[in-house]
């Protein structure tokens, strides 16, 4: 008999991104910036031609990943 058991990471609200030494928070907005790595390059089309442009990802004050550090 084999049983597998999947369970969901349990995160500390500590270890969420708002708490984090990479996190950037944007002015009056609940999202930031995770500075943690350098920024992604994103293409998107404008009036039939492709634009490039480079950003850090988004994310909220709630959200974590395995890279977290907390503030000094």
């Amino acid at each position: 008999m084999n049983t597998t058991t999947t369970t969901t990471p349990r995160i500390s609200i500590a270890a969420q991104c708002g708490s984090c030494t990479y996190w950037q928070p944007k002015a009056e907005a609940p999202d930031g910036e995770c500075r943690r790595h350098a920024p992604q390059t994103i293409a998107f089309t404008v009036d039939e031609s492709v634009k490039f442009e480079s950003r850090f990802p988004t994310t909220k004050a709630v959200d974590w990943c395995g890279d977290y550090a907390a503030k000094a």
